[in-house]
């Protein structure tokens, strides 16, 4: 069920309240809201006798006789001014906590309608679980909030309630795309893939799909490569948006491994259960350009996912295997678990030469576990060819609050994935192998092209403890600061 959301100007009570706390320079609560005629005094006295702290993250819930309950979550050290992100994961913290409640206002400090669009889309966020697989005898499960209201002491403007509605846009296909990473490899195979998101496309975003003889004859050899191992066959999805009057031509390129056993470079069993979500890339340039059709931003886009499952078997790719990709560049497949570049060779290839007047192209992968090593679970990385596009990539995910940091394409590398036999190696460097991964797909990549790659491998998928509006599994990474990009593209 869709959580209801609403801009409020009055409170109805009893309502569960969310209100914000800070920590001021010496060391003393205080609150942070623009609801008037609350009991101040009172109120911190009883929040210090709990042992509140005002840190981010924490939730701390006190009895009310007016609302029933209120809900302080905390935003930190104290600001006159806080930011967006800052609000937007205490709103995501407090929604988290609220979940098996039905209801319930947020009161939180917004100084402008992006302050008021990232309130709503931290409630939002947090208000998700993923019961899709549960039985119906399942014990203890607390399904989170359908209807929130944000509060604002002003009369809403047009601007304030377009912040609404993008959150309720953009939120919804985040968790679409989670719904889709946390989906069960056996149920999400690349064909389903294509069944569901051609079941969320809007009205104005055609759809067209591949299937295994199509990729074949098309000579889409990465994809096929990657693919011929499992009894599951690979499918190729192209989504696109043409508006009027368009702005600006993006193309998003994702990966989509629907599940990733290494093929014959077999995975070790532990943590092998996360690679179903290595089809995090596909799923979330699909949500991307669904939100962006759903809010008909002027820009047209191009959203391609290459969807395979990388599986063992008599007909898996060997190990020193020479592959022709799309375009004609010939590859020796040294590991077969470094597939997804492969996949994303193809449709790289492709959608320029589909779109030959692009403004620039992005492909979104969980590409290598060295982005891990290199840059945490929290933040990804991004490699270019044009460092104006990067720039203003990097504006757009810190405007959307999503973590981003740029990495090099050393040169000296690239002969590390220089081959014998064939054009180029899928593997080289093993040192610095975020980096070599990024110069092997900057090959299928024109040099007068605007490029970006986005490894999310780390801030894809939460295995750890939830936090802010980020639950455990999928993430919906990179998804909002696509559609943020799309917004300021010209």
């Amino acid at each position: 069920m869709a959580t209801q959301l609403s801009l409020v100007e009055k409170i109805t009570t009893p309502t569960p309240l969310v209100i914000g706390v800070a920590k001021d320079q010496a060391g003393s609560l205080v609150l942070v809201t623009p609801v008037k005629g609350l009991d101040t005094q009172n109120l911190l006295q009883t929040l210090n006798s709990f042992k509140a702290t005002g840190k981010a993250d924490e939730v701390t819930f006190v009895p009310d006789a007016t609302h029933g309950i209120l809900i302080f979550t905390g935003l930190g050290k104290y600001e006159k001014r806080f930011s967006a992100e800052t609000l937007r994961r205490a709103a995501g913290s407090a929604a988290r906590s609220l979940h098996a409640h039905a209801h319930a206002a947020f009161a939180l400090p917004a100084s402008n309608a992006d302050d008021l669009q990232a309130i709503a889309e931290g409630a939002l966020l947090g208000s998700y679980a993923f019961h899709d697989f549960r039985g119906s005898g399942s014990k203890d499960l607390k399904s989170p909030l359908t209807r929130i209201e944000i509060y604002t002491p002003k009369s809403p403007t047009k601007e304030f309630k377009d912040a609404i509605r993008n959150a309720q846009v953009i939120v919804a296909q985040v968790n679409f795309t989670r719904n889709l990473i946390n989906m069960p490899p056996s149920y999400l195979t690349p064909d389903r893939f294509t069944k569901l998101a051609k079941s969320q496309a809007p009205a104005n975003v055609k759809i067209e799909i591949l299937n295994e003889v199509a990729l074949k004859r098309g000579g889409y050899g990465g994809i096929t490569a990657v693919g011929q191992g499992s009894a599951n066959p690979p499918r190729l999805i192209r989504a696109t948006y043409r508006p009027a009057r368009a702005k600006a031509h993006l193309a998003f390129v994702g990966k989509g491994i629907t599940f990733d056993t290494g093929g014959l470079a077999l995975k070790p069993a532990q943590g092998m259960e996360a690679m179903k979500s290595d089809m995090s890339g596909a799923a979330a340039v699909m949500g991307a350009i669904f939100a962006i059709a759903e809010l008909k931003l002027p820009i047209s886009i191009d959203a391609w996912a290459p969807l395979a499952e990388n599986m063992v078997s008599d007909t898996a790719t060997r190990p020193s295997d020479v592959i022709t990709m799309y375009g004609g560049k010939t590859v020796e497949v040294l590991n077969p678990d470094a597939e997804g570049r492969l996949v994303l060779g193809d449709v790289l290839v492709r959608a320029a030469e589909v779109a030959p007047k692009l403004t620039g192209i992005i492909d979104v992968a969980t590409l290598t576990g060295a982005q891990i090593v290199a840059l945490g679970t929290k933040t990804a990385a991004v490699m270019t060819n044009d460092f104006e596009f990067s720039g203003k990539f990097l504006t757009a995910a810190h405007a959307a609050g999503e973590q981003f940091w740029p990495m090099p394409l050393p040169p000296e590398l690239r002969a590390s994935l220089d081959s014998p036999v064939a054009d180029l190696a899928n593997i080289g460097e093993r040192m610095g192998g975020m980096l070599v991964a990024g110069l092997f797909l900057q090959e299928f990549v024109a040099p007068d092209l605007p490029w970006l790659h986005l490894d999310i491998a780390g801030p894809s998928f939460n295995e750890g403890a939830p936090h802010g509006y980020t639950p455990v599994g999928g993430v919906g990474f990179a998804l909002r600061s696509l559609v943020r990009l799309a917004q300021i593209t010209k």
